[in-house]
């Protein structure tokens, strides 16, 4: 049978030592199947002399078919937002507690790498956002996230008050300590704590969740992912910040505009065959567990 995905490369947490014995078998396997493979700047260091091409994250989205992230989560969301616009598929492999993006477990690697490999295997569109930050007309920062993107008040002790549009549109003067803007992945991320919707991620939807509102009819709304959100950061609003996927933020200032959209391009992520979301979410949110 030939290989479906030709060239592979491999992402991870370099400093975990779990994942670099993972990625050390997982190199050893994909040599088995005379893969080539590519390994991302990050995991060089995992060995004494890489026994392979070593990459930039920009050029190993742009010459490998497959990229292979092993580590949780946050892993998967870091590798996501530099991956999705080459079109590569993505595949995790979990290394910490059951995951809502990564779920392929080490004991079940290689029997499950034999059939993706093979192109046996489910492929997801995931939606990503796109962020533009501006001020006084100029654009500050731009940056994507898989999960969410959150405004939200920074170590101070009080609320700030934010206007939200969409589509041109005005919604409300939101006062609270934050919005969370998030896709369906995310939904059942910071979204879910803050009494948002889990969003099945087949949705072309986005949720809308303010974060300890100061009016209790403030509540959660989605639109349709082709919308086009806006929040401006009032006058007197002190240490804002903006992030994306937790993992990216910028400081901002009273009359910040934030401009949010959905990316142009989505994630490619695989799972194998078996995939079962509402299995992750009973276990992952332990549903019709017994007390």
């Amino acid at each position: 049978m030939k290989p479906h995905f030709k060239r592979v490369g491999l992402l991870g947490k370099s400093e975990d030592r779990n994942v670099s014995m993972t990625l050390r078998a997982l190199t050893a396997y994909l040599e088995q199947q005379k893969t080539r493979i590519l390994l991302d700047q990050s995991i060089a260091g995992i060995f004494p002399e890489p026994p392979h091409p070593v990459a930039d994250r920009q050029t190993l989205a742009d010459s490998c078919d497959l990229a292979i992230v092993v580590g949780g989560d946050g892993t998967l969301l870091n590798a996501a937002r530099s991956l999705a616009e080459s079109g590569i598929a993505v595949l995790g492999i979990n290394l910490g507690r059951l995951g809502f993006l990564v779920d392929v477990s080490p004991e079940d690697m290689t029997q499950q790498l034999q059939k993706i490999l093979a192109g046996d295997f489910i492929e997801e569109q995931r939606t990503l956002l796109h962020a533009t930050v501006t001020r006084n007309d100029e654009i500050l920062s731009e940056t994507s996230a898989l999960n969410d993107v959150v405004v939200h008040k920074k170590d101070v002790a009080r609320m700030i008050e934010l206007d939200t549009w969409i589509d041109d549109y005005f919604v409300n003067t939101n006062r609270s300590d934050g919005l969370i803007v998030s896709t369906p992945t995310g939904s059942t991320a910071y979204a879910l704590s803050g009494g948002g919707p889990i969003l099945h991620p087949k949705l072309d939807a986005i949720t809308l969740v303010p974060i300890c509102p100061h009016t209790l009819s403030n509540r959660p709304i989605v639109v349709h992912d082709e919308s086009v959100i806006k929040i401006i950061i009032h006058e007197g609003t002190l240490e804002a910040t903006v992030s994306c996927d937790g993992q990216v933020s910028h400081t901002l200032e009273a009359g910040d505009h934030i401009t949010l959209r959905k990316h142009e391009h989505s994630l490619r992520l695989l799972h194998p065959q078996g995939y079962d979301y509402f299995a992750i979410l009973r276990k992952k949110l332990r549903w019709s567990e017994q007390p």
